[in-house]
């Protein structure tokens, strides 16, 4: 048999269709997806421009915030401009390695935000229930090994997958449903055994999702208890006031996750483009808000982007 009769046991390329049954509103769709990518580059690079250039914004809190505008960062560019290529130029070819690129970047990074996540609400509570070691507890040593495990975890978790992948031959066609590639999309169009799969990547969404969120609620379960046992009412106001903002983008990642799962199980038969655009919300959502919630409810951050602005006017 000739070398050009042998088949690969994957295709040279995927192809990614954007949102199925909504073809005909890519270019409309896309607009409102441009300006939270627009958003989403110009806060968090913002913020990282802001935390970098001021030495007083090097401090615990600050350091973790920084960690989440760069993972906010990495999240949304590992989609948004394949997917507005898709809609603006209908360029739906994307090779195989670099669609499990793409998938290694977009689940480890969103494991890495989790974990950035549950690190700031440990900052929440070591600053609130044990303000004297605040500053012996969260060492630069300690902040840099935390920073490692987030990336560690991520990364050993998702390694996997892409082996996993490779040894799969896809006879179910190159067509992804879906605007970027997802560990699922690739697996439906694989043949052979592919229950490992399933059960590891099911496995390994809900041991992080119920990990981290569970120490993030224990968390806040010693900080409300904290601010409760403080004597005047002003200063459990301003003390649960410097939480508001972690409580915001931990509502901002987590509660699209939730909304997701529930309507993959309860409305299982709805159409295909509910569910990519939930998928697709849960990728924009967080790293575009992220930078609001914290320029607007963090008094350091307002005053320093106010700052930049009123120099530009002098």
């Amino acid at each position: 048999m000739s070398a050009s009769n042998i088949t690969s046991t994957h295709p040279a390329v995927f192809l990614l269709i954007g949102i199925p049954g909504l073809e005909r509103l890519h270019v409309w769709i896309s607009i409102p997806f441009c300006f939270a990518y627009t958003l989403a580059l110009l806060g968090n690079c913002t913020l990282l421009f802001i935390i970098q250039a001021d030495a007083a914004l090097h401090e615990p809190m600050y350091l973790f915030l920084a960690m989440l505008a760069t993972t906010d960062l990495v999240l949304s560019s590992t989609t948004l401009p394949k997917m507005l290529a898709i809609f603006w130029f209908r360029d739906q070819e994307i090779n195989f390695s670099a669609c499990l690129v793409q998938m290694f970047f977009l689940h480890s990074f969103s494991i890495m935000e989790s974990a950035v996540l549950l690190a700031m609400a440990f900052d929440r509570y070591v600053a609130i229930c044990k303000p004297l070691h605040y500053t012996t507890v969260l060492t630069r040593p300690l902040i840099t090994k935390i920073g490692m495990a987030a990336v560690t975890r991520a990364v050993a978790l998702m390694t996997p997958l892409p082996f996993l992948l490779r040894r799969f031959h896809y006879c179910r066609g190159p067509v992804i449903a879906h605007c970027y590639c997802e560990h699922m999309a690739v697996v439906r169009l694989a043949c052979g055994d592919t229950r490992f799969n399933n059960i590891y990547g099911i496995a390994v969404a809900v041991f992080i999702v119920v990990l981290d969120l569970l120490f993030v609620i224990l968390s806040y379960i010693f900080i409300l208890r904290a601010v409760l046992q403080l004597a005047s009412q002003e200063a459990r106001y301003k003390a649960f006031g410097t939480c508001v903002s972690h409580i915001g983008a931990i509502l901002a990642f987590y509660t699209p996750v939730v909304i997701s799962s529930v309507m993959h199980r309860v409305a299982r038969r709805s159409a295909p483009h509910v569910h990519i655009l939930l998928a697709n919300f849960y990728m924009l959502f967080p790293p575009m808000v992220n930078p609001i919630i914290y320029g607007v409810k963090t008094k350091q951050i307002r005053e320093r982007v106010l700052g930049l602005f009123l120099r530009k006017d002098v």
